[in-house]
This record gives structure tokens, sequence and C-alpha cells, in this order.
């Protein structure tokens, strides 16, 4: 998806000049590593740094999927994903978010906690102290979403994060929010959740029907 429609069915020419990696001339193409697997060189798996010599055969694979990762996977979204970071708390998913983040405080965050950083931005993708990323397909949150679960699989844990903040949600019992529900709420609900870091309260009201579609459509996807 990263080449031009005319170029996706060829072998791209490269001429070594001594210096270059592998892993530029990847880059040179406009494909970000992240999105790079398994490197073959003349038949033999090699890394990004290795240095290629005229008449040399390079296979560029793409990233697996599922991909593995040494951890349960927690995330870090860029400006431009906030429905997709709403989303993903919906479903359980460590999904770090800011509207006003600038690239390299992106960058900071996601090496100091070991998130991987999602964008659309390959540029932002091809820092080199960035310690994990994914480039996000998809131009509709629904198809993101669908990406994401494919690839990394994480674990879901439905109503139990916060959308707003990303924080955990408990139980809580309907008297100590009560004063904070409009008379109609409290009248009709008895089962409340609350954030432990912002304090929002949450409850299973009429617009949860569209939620729980979104969360079985999710299941489905993540066990495809």
């Amino acid at each position: 998806m990263f080449l031009p429609v005319s170029r996706r069915q060829e072998w791209q020419e490269v001429t070594p000049d001594g210096t270059s990696t592998l892993g530029h001339h990847v880059e040179s193409l406009g494909v970000p590593l992240t999105e790079v697997g398994p490197l073959v060189v003349n038949g033999r798996g090699v890394p990004p740094s290795c240095q290629l010599a005229d008449g040399d055969v390079a296979e560029v694979h793409p990233v697996p999927r599922p991909q593995q990762l040494p951890e349960e996977p927690r995330f870090l979204l860029d400006v431009h994903l906030g429905t997709l970071a709403r989303r993903l708390r919906l479903l359980g998913i460590d999904a770090a978010y800011h509207n006003d983040m600038d690239d390299p405080s992106l960058v900071v965050q996601a090496n100091e906690e070991r998130r991987v950083l999602l964008t659309q931005d390959r540029g932002l993708l091809r820092r080199r102290a960035l310690w994990l990323g994914a480039y996000v397909r998809g131009s509709d949150p629904a198809d993101q979403l669908r990406d994401l679960l494919e690839r990394f699989v994480p674990p879901l844990r439905p109503w139990t994060r916060c959308t707003a903040c990303n924080g955990e949600l408990e139980p809580v019992p309907k008297d100590e929010v009560e004063s904070l529900l409009e008379a109609g709420t409290s009248r009709t609900y008895d089962a409340y959740g609350r954030c432990r870091e912002c304090g929002q309260v949450y409850w299973h009201g009429a617009h949860s029907g569209h939620l729980e579609e979104i969360i079985r459509t999710a299941r489905a996807w993540s066990t495809a």
C-alpha cells in the first residue's frame, strides 16, 4: 500500500553506495520499517543494517500478522486518531491519547511507557528514536479498529476503561453517585461504574446498544 500502484508488481532497482543500509533503501521507497517483516538477501535472512552489494537480490516481506510483542499491547495514538482511541478504551484496551501532543513528545511517551505508537504519519514512524510504532490503515474508524485488532490481537475487556481518559473503571454504589445523575437516569438505572482517575460516571443507557454492536463486531474480528 505504500508504493504507487504502478510499482507494486515489479522489482525495484537500487544502486549500492557503500553506506546506505537495506533499511535505508526500503524507507527511501516510502515504506516505514515498522511495516516490514523478514528481510532476505540472496536467500538468507538479514537485519535492516545489512549493506547491499552489486547483484544482490533482496526480498522485503510485510510484518507478520498477528504481530508478536514482548508483552500485552499498550498503545499511544497521535492527534488524528481520537475516535479510534475511544473505541479501543471501550474494549478495555490501554490506549493513551492527547489531542495536543507534538511528534517529539509522542516518541518520548511511547518509549518511556513502552507503548506502540499508532499513526498514519509515515514520517513519524521513521524517527530513529522510536521504540515501536504501527501504521494504522483505513480512513474509517471501524476499518482502523479492525486493522489494529487483526494485527496485534490484544485481549478485550469491554466496559473496564474510561473512554474519556483511559483510566480504569470500578463498580460504584448508586447512592455514591446519585447526586451527579439526572432524575430520569437515577430512576431508570441501578448499576454504575466510575473512573478511578477522572471520576466520570458510566451506566448502560440508551446509547449502549450502539456500543454493544461495536464490541460484538470487535470480538468477531479478534477471533477470525
